[in-house]
């Protein structure tokens, strides 16, 4: 489960560098960047809680 916390932690460090510092002129498109940007964000926490599940299941 460590390798998985590591990597989300990456993935919001991602999400925060991005709003700070590479943030783009047009306000729609950085909207959707976000939005999309937020859709793998908890994509990868059901993954961690289905994957999660199949280990105590076992």
């Amino acid at each position: 489960m460590k390798p998985h916390l590591i990597v989300f932690g990456i993935l919001i460090a991602g999400f925060i560098a991005y709003n700070l510092f590479f943030r783009i002129g047009d306000e729609r498109t950085n909207t959707a960047v976000n939005i999309i940007y937020a859709s793998v964000l908890f994509a990868y926490i059901s993954f961690m809680a289905y994957s999660l599940l199949r280990k105590m299941k076992k």
